[in-house]
């Protein structure tokens, strides 16, 4: 059976696209998940092999001497001057790739801040969601329609419910993209004020909730169950936390 990182993750993590958080995720599932190790060495000899092949053709001799007869003259410079330069050269690469390795397996070295690299991505997306026709792509406050409506588009379970009595009506949902991740939002609306609520599947631990601000909007962020939440509006801190406390509670 195909594994749902492989398809969000997988290449951009050989690409080294990910950011910190989401690479240290999927290198901790990697070791446990037969399937993405065996597609990253796939992935690893087929870099290897095009390396390998020349598939390139070598520039004719009489290209260069065009192209040199087109530049201006250059000073030259004494020989022995180039092996210095070259070593200078081979010095910094190598003290670059051990820093490099060093921030990559020092977990107190990486600047993991959670809060610093989601801020950006789901302000923006709630941001673009305000324009019209673009917060729902199912419109229904009914709790089976809107879940089914997610079943048929997700691989994970997404709780849904309706909190009018509390306030927080349900107003229907869509799909957006998070770090190059698909993750479902649930749209609720508060006092005529739209909230956003983005849900994916995560393997980390449950956590607090973490708070923040961007561009007069409020978030709130937390973990519970496998599943990660991160609420968006412009209504006031505490309504949001309220809305935390339902789902929280309902999960």
């Amino acid at each position: 059976m195909k594994c749902d990182f492989a398809d969000s993750l997988l290449q951009g993590y050989f690409d080294g696209e990910l950011s910190d958080r989401r690479a240290a995720e999927f290198e901790r599932h990697l070791g446990h998940c037969d399937h993405c190790a065996t597609e990253l060495v796939e992935l690893d000899w087929l870099s290897g092999r095009l390396q390998l092949t020349q598939i390139y053709e070598p520039a004719p001799a009489s290209l260069r001497r065009t192209i040199n007869t087109h530049l201006h003259p250059v000073a030259p410079t004494r020989a022995a001057s180039q092996p210095l330069l070259w070593q200078w050269l081979a010095a910094a690469a190598a003290l670059l790739f051990i820093a490099f390795l060093l921030w990559r397996v020092s977990p107190e070295l990486r600047s993991d801040d959670y809060q610093a690299e989601l801020a950006d991505e789901i302000v923006d997306a709630h941001f673009r969601s305000l324009q019209a026709g673009h917060m729902t792509e199912i419109t229904s406050n009914d709790e089976r329609v809107v879940k089914g409506w997610f079943d048929a588009k997700l691989k994970f379970a997404l709780p849904v419910r309706d909190f009018a009595r509390a306030g927080f009506a349900l107003n229907g949902g869509r799909l957006d993209v998070v770090e190059g991740r698909t993750v479902a939002v649930l749209v609720y609306e508060h006092n005529g004020r739209p909230i956003n609520v983005f849900v994916w599947p995560t393997r980390e631990p449950d956590t607090s909730p973490h708070t923040g601000s961007r561009q007069g909007f409020q978030w709130v962020d937390w973990r519970k169950d496998k599943m990660e939440f991160c609420a968006v509006s412009d209504a006031a801190p505490a309504d949001l936390e309220q809305l935390h406390q339902l789902i929280h509670s309902s999960v």
